[in-house]
């Protein structure tokens, strides 16, 4: 029952409409002069998600004095530019008294990016915030450590847009690709 009622709330707050999206960081200080080179080419990409919170798999939960954490896998499906699948190992910072969700971890992404060769790129700085007094829901993504394929690096923001009729949330994401020629 706790395990659900965690769920339900998480849904709930990551997936509540009309969240306004990030603003987008410039890439990092290195990108901006490799773009400009001939060893990369950047790309703005966008599109859409689906983070499926029914297929979440729930490790463990550790209350705190103020909520809990969480540790669950997740699976995130990425449409548009970029496009594959996020094996997403959330460890999820719950503070009900400030009404503050953080989601930090590890997650790995499978998939193209700009329709190129398939890739495997593994990040472990991305951060969700989640208000959970309003919904609102932002988050950066830095897929920045190439694991297999061609050496390409992703900076996203990702905003939550609502949900499926299952209960799944639904995103927006935009950013910066660079990727080596």
């Amino acid at each position: 029952m706790f395990m659900t009622l965690t769920r339900t709330l998480t849904v709930l707050f990551i997936t509540a409409l009309g969240a306004a999206p990030a603003s987008a960081d410039a890439p990092t200080p290195g990108w901006e002069k490799s773009c400009r080179s001939q060893a990369f080419s950047c790309a703005e990409v966008s599109g859409t998600g689906i983070h499926y919170f029914t297929t979440a798999i729930i490790h463990g939960t550790t209350p705190t004095p103020t909520g809990m954490i969480q540790r669950s896998t997740d699976i995130i499906e990425l449409q548009g530019d970029v496009e594959g699948r996020v094996l997403y190992h959330p460890v999820s910072a719950f503070d009900f008294q400030a009404g503050t969700l953080v989601n930090t971890g590890d997650q790995v992404f499978s998939g193209t990016v700009l329709g190129g060769d398939p890739v495997l790129i593994y990040d472990d700085s991305f951060r969700f915030d989640v208000n959970l007094f309003s919904g609102e829901t932002t988050g950066k993504v830095r897929l920045d450590q190439p694991l297999a394929g061609g050496q390409v690096e992703c900076h996203l923001d990702i905003v939550g847009t609502g949900s499926t009729p299952e209960g799944d949330a639904m995103v927006d994401y935009s950013g910066v690709c660079r990727i080596r020629n």
